[in-house]
């Protein structure tokens, strides 16, 4: 058995440095997802990674179809991939269009099957308690994992957390500097565009992201698009979870500079002024 598991890591390993060699490169993530794609004879797969614990964000996908599901994930913050990452556990969804994927993922599933996939199958990445990204697997035919493909998908998932950590293929071993240097920013900017909705609106942080989601899924745009929306003041979100835009087809309400009641020092000192030159006369 232990020879059998050894031959199985040992052709995954051949399969991502074959893929890399195409390119003339080393061995990397990128390449380990487009490996385990061609092995599972799946339509794609995606990397998702989640440092520190925090949210899971997309980071690498095989084609932009699964990019766009991967980011849609995190957009909506409920799929087979954060499930995978939160359990721990393989996430297998042989069918999103039943009744058990729809229940479990009301919108994401309907989505995905309106982007021609029919099956998805995460798989944790990490060690022990440190659970660090899932890798997913894309299929357009519903159906399950054999027992030989779902064993060859968890070892692709080792090599992910090999290959995340391993300085020797170009990557930090710090693996937050692997994560950073790749959506670090955008991250960022999703928080700051919470905390600046939160204010306007005087609602928690959680509720202004869920606005965000929101008006993300709606507008069928990437969530950090939004979000740098809202920073540049191009975008205004109320609290009915509209989005106005800010170039003369609505914007956030005037406010009156001097609100009444309100104490404007300077404006106070020139109608001071005013009163004592009426008194002179």
């Amino acid at each position: 058995m232990e020879r059998v598991e050894q031959n199985r890591g040992a052709r995954v390993w051949e399969a991502i440095d074959a893929a890399a060699r195409i390119d003339g490169a080393l061995p990397s993530l990128r390449y380990a997802v487009l490996a385990c794609a061609t092995a599972l004879s799946a339509v794609g797969a995606g990397l998702s990674m989640s440092p520190d614990a925090g949210p899971y964000e997309p980071l690498l996908a095989s084609m932009p179809d699964v990019g766009e599901l991967e980011e849609l994930q995190f957009t909506l913050g409920q799929g087979p991939s954060a499930d995978a990452i939160a359990s721990g556990a393989p996430v297998l969804a042989a069918d999103l269009s039943g009744f058990d994927a729809v229940n479990r993922w009301p919108a994401f599933a309907p989505a995905a099957a309106r982007h021609g996939v029919r099956a998805i199958f995460a798989f944790p990445i990490g060690a022990g308690a440190a659970r660090i990204g899932a890798l997913s697997v894309y299929r357009r035919q519903p159906g399950p994992l054999g027992g030989d493909e779902i064993l060859d998908a968890l070892v692709y998932a080792d090599a992910v957390f090999v290959l995340a950590l391993d300085d020797r293929h170009g990557l930090s071993a710090d693996l937050d500097q692997v994560i950073d240097a790749a959506f670090t920013a955008r991250r960022a900017e999703v928080h700051q565009a919470a905390g600046f909705v939160a204010a306007q609106q005087r609602i928690s942080v959680t509720d202004a992201l869920a606005l965000l989601r929101a008006h993300a899924f709606s507008s069928g745009r990437p969530l950090h698009l939004v979000a740098t929306d809202v920073m540049a003041r191009r975008l205004y979100l109320n609290g009915d979870h509209h989005g106005v835009s800010a170039d003369g087809r609505g914007g956030p309400p005037e406010t009156d500079p001097d609100p009444p009641g309100a104490r404007n020092p300077d404006k106070q000192e020139s109608e001071q002024a005013e009163n004592e030159e009426e008194d002179e006369r």
